[in-house]
């Protein structure tokens, strides 16, 4: 008995779903909206594999727009789907037919659009997961007609601060537009710097002041555009802004004294890109400007960040600053049997044999002094290429002045000591014959 109970009621629940699925899902409204979104794809995956073909080819990246026409490329197809769709629907709605069916597909369409869209565009996973979290909420709730009741319950939760009302819902959409404008303010960014850096007519200094600038420009422009667009009135920050001005003045002074002498550094071309400089102990090649500090790389492959500050109020030696020639001075040391005047020839013509040293103005070997152990000498070389490096020049130079000095037999010496010992110490008549008699008391030492 009770089996056939329970047959009867699952038999009774089939019926119904059966009725509903001829009712509202299998019927011939939906099946003429499934033909003509099938057409739709038809046609969209034909024009968008001949658009692929045509303008698929190796040297697109390479022409202009190229790198943006192959980001595009892949949503050529669904770009073309998407338009068809939207067109079926506008006919659709204007005819009064049935387009339920067209709406959801055009929803879940647009939101997939997007999230490969955000795929292309950035690198990072976590910015793609949250497009995609929000693009398919908002399709769902669209197509449920949830949107309008969710907006309005978010804007009920609001706070009020004088004047100014704040709503969850105007922190999400301000969240949302600040993080496109940003976003599309850093896109344009790297459109400019791109066109700057191929201006052959602008020296790196000024290339990098103006990338610096446009930056600045484009990220305060976005953050005040999106406030506006917001609703949020500007005025109203007039009490913060103080606060944070007197904040900056005394926390942030270090920050911003980086920040003016960057630009100092820029506007005066002191230093720039690829300029060799030494600050302190510290050698390199500069590689970048910064806005707070500067990037020195050492030639071990150590990099440096020299904060802006120091480069302005300490000494900086720029070995290319106003003119790329600059003198190498190289110690040499001789024995004192040496021919001096030979050796300091040997040294020039060493000098000139060497790859990077340049012919004129010539090298020149002087006697600087007389050490302790060796007459020392010193070689001026010149070079005009110090971004190639300078302490590979001179151990070149210093390998050559080796070679030629072991052929020509002279003598490079070490420091070395004479003990001369006057009176041989008591108790030692075993080592070295028997030992002096020690002076009388009150008698001074020989010598």
């Amino acid at each position: 008995m009770k089996s056939l109970w329970l047959s009867a009621i699952r038999e009774k629940k089939l019926t119904v779903i059966h009725d509903w699925l001829l009712r509202h899902v299998l019927t011939y409204d939906n099946l003429a909206q499934a033909l003509l979104i099938i057409a739709a794809l038809l046609i969209a995956f034909l024009v968008g594999n001949r658009i692929n073909r045509k303008f698929s080819t190796p040297e697109l990246p390479q022409k202009r727009f190229g790198q943006f026409l192959v980001a595009v490329l892949p949503l050529a197809t669904p770009l073309l789907w998407l338009f068809l769709q939207l067109v079926s629907l506008l006919v659709a709605v204007e005819a009064e037919w049935p387009h339920n069916l067209l709406t959801i597909v055009v929803h879940l369409l647009a939101a997939w659009i997007v999230i490969r869209t955000a795929s292309l565009f950035f690198n990072n996973t976590a910015w793609i997961r949250l497009i995609a979290v929000l693009a398919w909420t908002l399709a769902a709730l669209n197509i449920l007609d949830l949107l309008r009741p969710t907006i309005s319950l978010l804007d009920r939760f609001a706070l009020k601060f004088g004047g100014l009302r704040l709503s969850l819902l105007t922190v999400f959409t301000g969240f949302l537009t600040l993080a496109l404008l940003l976003w599309g303010a850093r896109l344009l960014s790297h459109l400019l710097e791109k066109r700057i850096r191929e201006n052959s007519t602008l020296s790196p200094s000024i290339q990098v002041l103006f990338i610096k600038l446009s930056k600045i420009t484009l990220i305060t422009a976005a953050i005040l555009v999106g406030l506006r667009i917001v609703g949020l009135d500007l005025t109203g920050f007039t009490i913060f802004t103080g606060a944070v001005g007197v904040g900056i003045g005394f926390g942030l002074q270090k920050i911003f004294s980086n920040l003016i002498s960057g630009i100092i550094l820029l506007l005066d071309k002191s230093i720039k890109p690829g300029d060799v400089i030494t600050v302190g102990e510290t050698y390199g090649w500069v590689n970048s400007l910064g806005a707070r500090y500067t990037s020195l790389i050492a030639p071990d492959g150590k990099e440096f960040l020299i904060p802006n500050e120091d480069l302005i109020t300490q000494q900086v030696e720029n070995w290319s600053f106003s003119n790329s020639t600059v003198c190498l001075i190289i110690p040499v040391g001789i024995s004192y049997n040496a021919d001096v005047r030979k050796a300091m020839a040997l040294c020039e013509e060493a000098a000139r044999q060497t790859e990077r040293i340049i012919q004129d103005p010539p090298p020149r070997c002087l006697l600087v002094a007389f050490g302790e152990s060796s007459v020392d000498l010193e070689l001026g070389a010149w070079i005009n290429d110090p971004a190639n490096g300078v302490k590979n020049v001179k151990s070149d130079v210093l390998l050559k002045i080796w070679e030629t000095f072991q052929k020509e037999g002279m003598e490079i010496p070490f420091p070395q000591r004479d003990v001369h010992i006057r009176t041989m110490p008591p108790g030692t008549e075993g080592m070295a014959g028997k030992a002096p008699e020690p002076p009388p008391a009150g008698n001074t030492l020989p010598g």
